[in-house]
């Protein structure tokens, strides 16, 4: 009985928390009560919204992996049910590093902005002008732009824009055509750009169109000395020397043909090409000085240079230089191809003398007028660092170390040449007066790739990432100053950030593709299988032997190199083909 009274009372006491009068009399226990509530509330809204972005991020998640699944298998990498991830990524050569990864797809995103651009306002022709939204033929009409991005497309993925690409240069590319071509940015541009997407899709459509064109340019080769004229006219083959050089012909012009030539001849066994080009070599070697610094006017019936003719690693001397290392490369470095790594050598002891130091130790690379040193250094030369830090390998331990060292702190000059300006852009050239520091010369930009160049070279032979954070520094000044709505301009002026009107086709070809593999990994595109001619353009190497220019000295099939994918990646023993 007294329990039941107490369970009563207790039971009365419970029932009367839940009338509302009970806490209007009592307006503290009202307050807490209404605290409570609240936070109770928040508590469950605050929980049901975390599953909720729980649920958004796992699907995130499942549709980044989808993503990742099908970029391998693009790669020509397939998954296990339960794979092991550790051994794909060393069996791959895959590199997991997200900051690379995004900065890479922004790369990519602005190779697609630049050929959509291309595509819509001046598709066929050979460049963009973005302001006037048209197109220009500044090469002859030969598809300059179209041609020289077929291999970044190839490489970045893009399969329907190569497709679309690689369908107009079957049915559309032409060259008939009664215009005076540069012999040069022809070899480099178009030569190239289909040898390099003939390598990489081994689609013969590319093989064809650049056998083509190299018959029309052959005849500048037919001089009593060997050595090319410049110009040639496509449709009557007759060639010639621009007037304002005096009837000479320019080193660089004349000496930068030999990786496109031997590739060619490599591929469609017809040794014609690389005799050509090979006797130019033959006749440098006749008058090469003893520092191996060229003169860059040439006479084409004599062989002579003009002595007191400026030398430079600058405009139309620098690619010379480039392609001695890269002949070399090119061949697998074997005894046939080792007259190009001495005469190589031999300029690069040239260049340490012209090389000197700002008082804040900035190292740059003068010109040579006659014995008169220039302290002048262009843009253009800013290939130098890459160069040599692609052939230190060469040399012994000691010697290497000090190419390499002069190669790192040439870099930090040419980034410079950047980080000096309002515009973060480096100008065309750059002057030390009495070896004060740098200060802008000619003040334009036309979205040059060369230090982007050198900081991949180095990049990848040291491993150090700061050469990726300077490439992304300027990358970044790039989508500032020069992205517009219909394509990426240069500038008349990176000091006042005014734009021209001109999307140069090495854009495309040279500086977002350096700036694409500067954020891939090292074993894309190997540098033991590829090397890249001076517009970029990725050929495969090939083993040399026997004597020059002989038939059947490079272990190459005619058929073309198949490609897939995967083969983009470097194959170490034991990997598969």
């Amino acid at each position: 009985m007294g329990r039941r009274s107490q369970s009563s009372s207790s039971s009365s006491r419970a029932w009367r928390h839940l009338s509302p009068w009970y806490y209007l009399k009592r307006p503290t226990r009202l307050a807490l009560l209404i605290v409570g509530f609240v936070a109770a509330t928040f508590a469950s809204w605050n929980r049901l919204s975390l599953v909720r972005d729980y649920e958004a991020e796992i699907s995130r998640l499942d549709e980044e992996v989808n993503r990742l699944y099908d970029q391998l298998r693009m790669a020509g990498i397939y998954l296990d049910e339960n794979p092991n991830i550790e051994n794909i990524i060393k069996k791959h050569h895959l590199e997991v590093d997200p900051v690379n990864n995004a900065r890479r797809e922004k790369v990519k995103e602005a190779m697609l902005h630049a050929w959509n651009s291309y595509v819509k306002y001046a598709w066929g022709q050979d460049e963009l002008q973005p302001q006037s939204k048209n197109g220009v033929n500044t090469f002859g009409g030969l598809g300059a732009t179209l041609v020289d991005s077929l291999d970044t497309l190839y490489i970045m993925g893009l399969k329907e824009e190569f497709k679309k690409a690689r369908d107009w240069v079957a049915e559309s590319l032409e060259f008939d055509k009664d215009y005076e071509a540069s012999v040069f940015e022809t070899t480099i541009r178009v030569v190239g750009g289909l040898l390099s997407a003939y390598d990489l899709s081994a689609d013969k459509i590319f093989l064809e169109k650049a056998r083509d064109i190299t018959d029309r340019l052959l005849p500048a080769w037919d001089t009593s000395s060997g050595i090319p004229y410049n110009r040639i006219n496509l449709a009557e083959g007759k060639a010639s020397n621009p007037g304002w050089n005096g009837g000479n012909s320019i080193l660089a012009d004349s000496g930068t043909e030999q990786l496109e030539f031997i590739a060619l001849s490599q591929r469609t066994g017809d040794q014609k090409y690389q005799q050509k080009v090979e006797n130019v070599i033959r006749q440098f070697q006749k008058i090469f000085p003893s520092d191996g610094l060229l003169p860059i006017n040439i006479n084409p019936h004599s062989g002579a240079v003009k002595s007191y003719s400026k030398i430079t690693f600058g405009a139309m001397g620098d690619s010379f230089y480039e392609y001695l290392l890269k002949v070399w490369i090119q061949g697998n470095k074997t005894e046939s191809v080792k007259h190009y790594r001495q005469m190589w050598e031999t300029s690069m002891e040239g260049l340490l003398g012209l090389t000197r130091k700002t008082s804040s130790n900035f190292y740059y690379v003068c010109e040579k007028n006659g014995d008169s040193l220039s302290e002048k250094m262009d843009e253009l030369a800013c290939f130098v660092p890459g160069m040599l830090a692609l052939g230190a390998s060469g040399y012994s331990p000691e010697k290497a170390e000090k190419i390499m060292n002069l190669a790192e702190e040439l870099a930090w000059t040419c980034y410079n040449f950047y980080q000096s300006t309002p515009t973060k852009l480096a100008g065309e050239n750059y002057y030390f007066h009495g070896g004060q520091d740098m200060v802008v010369g000619t003040s334009w930009n036309i979205l040059r790739p060369e230090t982007i160049e050198s900081l991949m070279y180095l990049w990848r032979l040291t491993g150090n990432k700061t050469y990726q954070d300077w490439g992304w520094d300027i990358f970044q000044a790039f989508e500032k100053n020069s992205r517009i709505e219909s394509g990426y301009v240069g500038l008349k002026d990176v000091n006042t950030g005014t734009k021209d009107d001109m999307m140069q086709s090495f854009f495309l070809a040279e500086t977002l593709k350096y700036l694409y593999l500067l954020f891939s990994p090292p074993s894309f595109i190997s540098f033991d299988e590829w090397v890249f001619n001076t517009e970029a353009h990725p050929l495969k190497i090939v083993t040399r032997h026997g004597n020059e220019g002989s038939s059947g000295d490079a272990e190459v099939q005619s058929t073309g190199l198949l490609l897939m994918p995967s083969d983009l990646y470097r194959h170490d023993k034991g990997d598969p083909p």
